[in-house]
């Protein structure tokens, strides 16, 4: 159970981002935030959890825990798209699916991604947004 709103989570990420201006050492804490980032089983690493429109292999799952909130897993074969799952991952993971389906993601503008990533990866980070909050949205109507 996360006892943290997503908006807090959020603004974490931008505080710890505020402390580098060089944009090599941010894409550095990306990666090592991808380090982070728990296993996925092989068994999750199917064509229906590829994340359409990414230019790296991407898998997205989410399960339910009993408490109603959802718990996403991930995988990538690239390490800076693996980090931008991992930050998404903080933001929603164990949080309820109304939140997540409501939740602006500001930090994704705040931190700078948007303009420092390619088109490509910005498609596939707004495919991954995407995805999350379709499982949001699936969840809710359950």
């Amino acid at each position: 159970m996360n006892t943290k709103q997503i908006n807090e989570i959020q603004d974490e990420i931008v505080e710890e981002f505020s402390f580098l201006d060089d944009w090599m050492d941010r894409y550095q804490m990306i990666i090592d935030m991808g380090d982070t980032l728990p296993d996925m089983p092989e068994s999750d690493k199917v064509p229906e959890h590829i994340i359409e429109g990414c230019q790296s292999r991407v898998w997205i799952t989410a399960r339910a825990n009993e408490d109603g909130s959802l718990h996403f897993e991930a995988a990538s074969d690239a390490v800076i798209v693996k980090g931008i799952i991992a930050m998404l991952l903080k933001v929603v993971n164990d949080q309820k699916p109304a939140d997540i389906s409501s939740a602006e993601l500001y930090f994704i503008d705040k931190v700078g991604l948007k303009e420092h990533l390619s088109p490509t990866r910005s498609n596939g980070l707004l495919a991954m947004v995407k995805r999350i909050k379709a499982y949001a949205h699936a969840a809710q109507t359950m």
